[in-house]
């Protein structure tokens, strides 16, 4: 009893490196088999953005299922509805959003000409605004073979602005991809290292964007404007796997 106790108390605080604790809001931990869970994720259904490849499927377990506690989303080659790939994105939008907070994930990426995992959040207002007005944060990109992750932010300063860094990173094996996010700054972490940061205090370049409720997209894009398209090397199906999504948010 004493060893489960402290696994939750572990699990609903977190003590960051500047002291700053955070409580458990929300989290999926994928400990069931099946559909992922409807009560928190929607799915993006058809082509979606930026010229990529792959059809959007919803609620397909060929491209997202829960199986032996990891969230999968895979990338298949396959004729579908008029595409020649199908995929996953999947969404908190309408179920789920958040103002500030610790946003975390535990993710194995796939590698390989043309992939484009992504682990980012968007603002819940998109619908009624439009990209970039509504900001977006990327917590988690990662392109084609590259041994490299990717940290931005995007929001709308007269036009389309953004400000991101990179660091070494080998993202075909488990890490721990997050953002402490606040009315100072959103700030990037791989497995506990913080290596970008970008000031939103008192809505400096026009960032009052950030300052609004956002939700969560776990997806996998095949080819696009950034990784342009796959080829012969390129393996079929892969898969992204996350062990699970936890959002904190500042214990007062």
């Amino acid at each position: 009893m004493r060893l489960y106790l402290i696994f939750i108390f572990s699990l609903s605080f977190f003590l960051s490196s500047n002291g700053q604790t955070w409580k458990l809001v929300w989290s999926d931990e994928f400990n069931y088999e099946g559909v992922p869970d409807t009560l928190n994720w929607g799915n993006e259904v058809g082509f979606i953005r930026n010229n990529e490849l792959q059809y959007y499927t919803a609620r397909r377990p060929e491209n997202s299922v829960v199986r032996n506690g990891n969230l999968l989303i895979i990338g298949r080659k396959e004729a579908y509805r008029n595409a020649g790939y199908t995929s996953a994105s999947l969404v908190t939008d309408g179920k789920h959003s958040w103002t500030y907070g610790k946003i975390e994930a535990r993710i194995k990426l796939p590698k390989g000409q043309g992939m484009w995992p992504a682990f980012w959040m968007l603002g819940q207002n998109i619908h009624r605004v439009g990209w970039p007005r509504c900001g977006e944060i990327d917590i988690m990109e990662h392109i084609n073979n590259e041994d490299i992750l990717h940290g931005t932010l995007h929001w709308h300063n007269e036009k389309h602005v953004s400000s991101g860094s990179t660091i070494p990173c080998k993202a075909d094996q488990f890490h721990n991809y997050v953002i402490e996010w606040d009315p100072e700054a959103v700030k990037w972490f791989l497995d506990g290292d913080k290596y970008w940061e970008v000031s939103i205090r008192d809505s400096v370049n026009s960032t009052a964007e950030l300052h609004k409720p956002f939700y969560i997209i776990l997806n996998l894009a095949i080819g696009g404007n950034w990784p342009k398209n796959p080829d012969a090397s390129t393996q079929f199906p892969d898969t992204m796997y996350v062990d699970y999504v936890r959002v904190y948010q500042s214990k007062r």
